[in-house]
């Protein structure tokens, strides 16, 4: 039961960094000022950084989505959310007020205000935070616990981990 739970996460966080990469691409091409603006926390204009952070989320959603190896798309989800976390809290120590732009001109379009999109990326932070570190414990509890399930070795070719 757990192993169905941690891919249909898997799956799940495959399907959510999909669309915010997705999201990323569609507004380098909105032609905003945004795009040009330097972000607070790395300096490099907003659209650069779309690029190289929606680039990154779609290897992760493709590793998550086509991969079969649940230490690694775990561990590339908690990887890559435990980034944004942290990218969130730089935002805060420098005091910086502004939803996060991260979904670039799609909110506009779709008539999302930008405190709802910016409330939605947190909870989905927070989603993929916990929903991999806990998968990751897991998979750690399984891999260490002789005779707790038989056949689920993670690592294993027959299991698909």
């Amino acid at each position: 039961m757990q192993r169905f739970l941690i891919r249909s996460f898997v799956v799940s966080a495959g399907v959510l960094l999909s669309i915010t990469a997705l999201a990323k691409f569609i507004g380098l091409f909105g032609g905003q000022k945004i795009l040009q603006v330097p972000d607070p926390v790395f300096g490099l204009p907003f659209g650069y950084l779309f690029l190289i952070i929606g680039g990154i989320e779609f290897a992760v959603a493709g590793v998550c989505l086509f991969g079969r190896k649940l230490y690694l798309q775990t561990g590339l989800i908690a990887w890559i959310a435990t980034g944004f976390a942290v990218y969130r809290m730089g935002l805060i120590l420098i005091d910086y007020q502004k939803p996060c732009p991260c979904m670039g001109n799609l909110t506009d379009t779709l008539h999302i205000p930008p405190h709802i999109a910016d409330t939605i990326l947190k909870c989905i932070v927070g989603y993929l935070l916990v929903g991999s570190y806990a998968a990751l414990a897991w998979l750690w509890k399984v891999r260490r616990t002789p005779g707790l399930a038989p056949g689920v070795i993670v690592g294993s070719a027959s299991t698909g981990h």
